[in-house]
């Protein structure tokens, strides 16, 4: 039987060769895409599995009403709730930084290494493998230093694994530290990757409630309610917020109060509620694979239709076998079996498909991943099935249904069930187009508004260099080497000009504070931007000065006590920019010194354009604590000799400003980009789906078109015969496609209305939802569809009427 049913299955792939290709090339294509992101969803969720007893551990994250969700925790935080709440069994302080290095030396051997400083639980909490020392006493003193074990290789050479005991120096400040660990870190996933760690030395200060500086790991009790642990630790951080509040004079937000999150270790890859730490976009992720599984489901509709429009082919097969006394199961049975075989053909060409492609994708995603996660397998089998299963029962059951007195009489091909069963099919079908090319139309406009918009300062030609070698704890270390390399750097010929600022167009705000209204404090502007600034700062990026004047540095006063601030600064305090001339603030760096505002600046930009403008206040850089946070020069180079220049810069840079430290440079305009770079992928993959939409769901509206135009070969030869033209029957046999067409785009509108509106509410300037898109998905479906269906309509009006009419 089985033997029988695999021949007639062949027999019908050959005669229906194409749609059996088409059928192959959709599934594979689907199955491929969404086994690419489903690969990547399972990496991101990799991460934190090697931890033992992680279903225990949670990251601590609060909400302030100032920043938001921040994923980071206050020290006293941390200490007095293990002491407080018994659920809790131990802290841990988690400080890791990948991007921040450090280098290391030992004897005449060096390592620039990123750096973590954590508590003596740290390794409690993750166990990384020892491969010389105890972990138990590694770190409860700030003398000892942990070191990974690259790190050690490469300070101690061959003998690392004898290092215990030996010294290290830090470079940045000079420090002593004797290696009392040498680990391993995880081969798997994890975000808390440090090539070297020393011990935080944090004192319990009552007055640092609110300074979210740690990344904090709480133990729990297994069993613990942490519904109900996180209630307690928000009415906690509540108390000290009102403590703190008004002993500052600050007012709180009865609206927005405090409160803590714990997530689970495993999770914070994907589903921190702040920042988390090298978070991943969990959302775009979520959408990508919703949007594989359209197209999955696309290339079941196109399976499910062909099926279905080929009944004719079959029905009489049907009739016969079910008078030879076949069961409807055996049927169905058999109907499935040429569905499975198709699709598991249509498998083993996806999975050829993503080896293929991973290699892109990894570097378009800047990730290493393989396929060779045994889940993957086994997942993708049971889909597999799933879908094998889903999209071969609902035409098997139609076919297997044939009454066998109606088939063998030929009253088969009308069937209204099954026009119905095609038409609605086709229609979801053509509905998820739509919404493709709805979705990826809007994301394009938002895009390109985004690339158009005025940001606010002119970053041509301007390269910015990070110090690696920094001090902060060193007296003016930091300006001072900022001021030498400034000096120097502007004798390099091709060299423009030089600044410098504490902050960095296109990265995150490094320091912020609330300012007050000198005259009523009562008047708060919160996380104000704190701009310690270069001179010509404003003349170097081309900001305007839009009312009073810039800052005078021969004027001591200027230096002293005078400042800028942008327009969102006097929107928040409810000023015109005329207004602001002259009046007085206090900016929270300062112990109640006065600020005097001599002009307002255009708002510019220091994060992406899809967040607002923060509001800044702009001072002679060298007045305060922060002057050490000038750690970068912004050099603006000459456009006839970029190149040259750049290489001369180099060469001093690492001869004379930081040699034995690796180079790096960045053109600011390029830095900033990097800001909106994830919506620039996310439309890069929504154009490669949507683009692979269409020609699934194109391929398969042929085939099927094709089908039914062949089973209205003979209406077409009688009308042909009584003088319609071609234009005529043309039409006649696309009309119901075109009519098919617009009343899917007109189901999808809503759809996509209400996918883009959300998605574009993560921008803080967008555009506003428009009307062409939707209007341009019609008319290129209906002409799609027309330039489609109507290649195989004239084909079909070429029929010679006497084939098809001889025995009327």
């Amino acid at each position: 039987m089985l033997n029988n049913w695999l021949k007639i299955a062949f027999i019908n792939y050959k005669k229906n060769w194409l749609s059996t290709l088409i059928n192959i090339f959709g599934l594979s294509i689907g199955l491929a895409v969404f086994l690419l992101i489903f690969i990547h969803w399972q990496d991101e969720k990799s991460y934190e599995g090697w931890i033992p007893h992680k279903e225990n551990i949670y990251l601590v994250e609060n909400h302030a009403s100032v920043f938001g969700n921040i994923t980071k925790s206050s020290y006293p935080q941390l200490y007095v709730s293990k002491q407080k709440f018994p659920e809790i069994e131990d802290f841990a302080i988690a400080n890791t930084w990948s991007d921040y290095q450090v280098r290391l030396i030992a004897g005449t051997h060096s390592s620039y290494s990123s750096t973590g400083e954590v508590s003596n639980s740290f390794l409690n909490f993750l166990p990384f493998e020892v491969i010389a020392g105890n972990p138990a006493n590694a770190l409860v003193n700030k003398t000892q230093i942990a070191l990974s074990e690259n790190t050690a290789k490469q300070l101690f050479g061959d003998e690392y694994r004898n290092c215990i005991g030996k010294t290290v120096k830090t470079d940045q400040n000079g420090n002593l530290y004797t290696v009392s660990l040498v680990y391993r870190l995880p081969k798997d996933h994890s975000v808390f990757k440090a090539d070297y760690l020393v011990k935080d030395n944090h004192e319990m200060k009552d007055d640092q409630w609110l300074s979210y500086s740690f990344y904090g790991l709480f133990r729990l009790k297994p069993g613990t309610d942490v519904k109900r642990l996180e209630e307690k630790l928000s009415k906690q951080q509540q108390l000290y917020e009102e403590v703190l509040s008004k002993k500052w004079g600050n007012a709180i937000d009865q609206n927005n109060r405090a409160k803590v999150y714990l997530t689970p270790i495993s999770r914070i890859k994907l589903e921190a509620k702040g920042e988390g730490i090298l978070k991943g976009d969990y959302r775009a992720i979520k959408v990508l694979l919703g949007l594989s599984c359209l197209i999955l489901i696309l290339s079941g509709i196109n399976l499910i239709n062909l099926k279905t429009a080929q009944a004719t082919q079959r029905a009489k097969e049907v009739g016969i076998r079910k008078v030879a006394g076949s069961s409807p199961s055996k049927l169905v049975l058999q109907f499935l079996l040429e569905t499975f075989m198709i699709c598991f053909a249509a498998y083993l060409i996806a999975l050829a498909l993503v080896e293929l492609s991973l290699p892109g994708y990894n570097t378009f995603l800047n990730k290493k991943m393989t396929l060779s996660d045994p889940n993957i397998f086994i997942y993708s089998a049971l889909l597999l099935f799933l879908f094998s299963l889903v999209s071969g029962l609902i035409p098997a059951l139609y076919l297997a249904n044939f009454k066998p007195i109606n088939t063998l009489k030929g009253n088969f091909a009308r069937s209204k069930s099954g026009i119905r069963l095609r038409n609605s099919i086709l229609t979801l079908q053509l509905v998820i187009s739509s919404f493709f090319i709805i979705c990826s139309v809007i994301i394009h406009t938002q895009m390109d508004y985004m690339m158009k918009k005025d940001i606010g300062f002119n970053g041509n030609q301007v390269v910015q260099i990070d110090f690696k070698k920094t001090n902060f704890h060193q007296k003016d270390y930091d300006v001072k080497k900022y001021e030498l390399l400034r000096n120097e750097i502007r004798k390099i010929p091709g060299v423009a000009d030089v600044t410098g600022s504490i902050q960095s167009l296109g990265m995150e705000l490094r320091n912020t504070s609330n300012t007050k209204y000198a005259m009523d404090t009562t008047k708060i502007v919160e996380n104000v931007a704190i701009g310690g600034i270069e001179e010509n700062y404003f003349r170097f990026y081309d900001i305007p000065v839009i009312e009073g004047r810039d800052l005078n540095w021969k004027k001591a006063s200027d230096t002293i006590s005078g400042t800028l601030v942008n327009e969102t600064f006097v929107k928040k305090m409810g000023w015109s920019s005329r207004q602001a001339i002259g009046k007085e603030i206090l900016p929270g760096w300062e112990d109640k010194k006065k600020y005097r505002i001599l002009g307002v600046v255009k708002d510019f930009h220091y994060n992406g354009v899809d967040k607002p403008v923060d509001a800044a206040v702009f001072y002679n850089y060298d007045r305060n604590w922060a002057k050490n946070n000038m750690v970068n020069l912004q050099i603006k180079l000459d456009k006839n000799d970029i190149s040259g220049t750049l290489e001369r810069i180099k060469e001093f840079w690492i001869t004379k400003a930081e040699p034995g430290y690796p180079y790096h440079f960045e053109f600011v305009n390029h830095q900033f980009a990097k800001t909106f770079e994830k919506y620039q992928k996310q439309q890069t993959l929504i154009t490669i789906l949507n683009s692979i939409v269409l020609l699934v769901a194109l391929s398969g509206l042929f085939a099927l078109s094709s089908l039914l135009i062949e089973q209205k070969l003979k209406d077409v030869a009688i009308k042909k015969t009584l003088g319609a033209s071609d234009r005529t029957l043309v039409f006649g046999l696309t009309k119901p496609f075109l009519w098919i067409t617009l009343i899917a785009v007109l189901i999808s509108i809503p759809f996509g209305y209400y996918a883009m509106n959300e998605w574009l509410k993560d921008f803080a300037y967008r555009i506003d939802m428009p009307v062409w898109p939707y209007v341009l998905s019609l008319a290129v479906l209906l002409v799609l569809t027309f330039a489609v269906v109507s290649i195989k309509a004239y084909r079909a009006t070429k029929v010679n009427p006497v084939q098809y009419l001889k025995y009327e």
